[in-house]
């Protein structure tokens, strides 16, 4: 059957199994793309997924009529990740990190790569500066929140992306490199 967003959300704030799990269906995809983006892990990304449904589905009578289902359960998704990522790695002892500076010159090559090579460079920066990066380039969070929701100073949140960017260029060029190798 085909329901509509309304339909199933009105289905789920009834607590029906059989909505929730057409609504878990129908979004799953969507929210494992979140989560997979924001961990490096198969395994943790399912967890930051069947995390968000249940916060989803427990918070769902404040969900109202006006409001987009697909930015909702995003909000939830990227929230569940920053909780995760939280648990896994604590700031201890963070201190300012001081701005870097230097002129950084920019691959324009990211036509050349597919987006799962992207996914996948991305993928491999380290988890603190991964996290920065995709709260402010992808979800398009200020410094000041990113500091806020991850515990660091608008500083450093400029550092980490500032790193994350200068170790992408790297890993951009060395993929490039050993593409035109091939």
């Amino acid at each position: 059957m085909n329901w509509t967003d309304q339909e199933l959300i009105e289905g789920c704030k009834r607590k029906s199994a059989k909505y929730e799990e057409v609504f878990y269906k129908k979004y799953y995809g969507y929210v494992m793309g979140i989560s997979l983006s924001y961990s490096k892990d198969k395994a943790l990304a399912d967890e930051i997924t069947n995390d968000s449904f249940m916060k989803f589905f427990g918070s769902i009578k404040k969900f109202e009529d006006f409001q987009s289902v697909k930015a909702w359960l995003r909000r939830i998704t990227v929230n569940t990740a920053i909780d995760y990522f939280r648990k896994q790695k604590k700031f201890q002892n963070q201190t300012d990190v001081s701005e870097e500076t230097g002129i950084f010159h920019e691959v324009n090559a990211l036509q050349d790569l597919a987006f799962q090579d992207i996914v996948n460079l991305i993928n491999l920066l380290q988890d603190d500066h991964k996290m920065v990066f995709n709260l402010y380039e992808i979800e398009g969070y200020s410094h000041k929140e990113v500091g806020e929701k991850l515990g660091l100073t608008e500083s450093s949140s400029r550092v980490y992306l500032a790193r994350a960017k200068s170790q992408l260029r790297q890993l951009v060029s060395l993929h490039l490199k050993e593409y035109e190798g091939r």
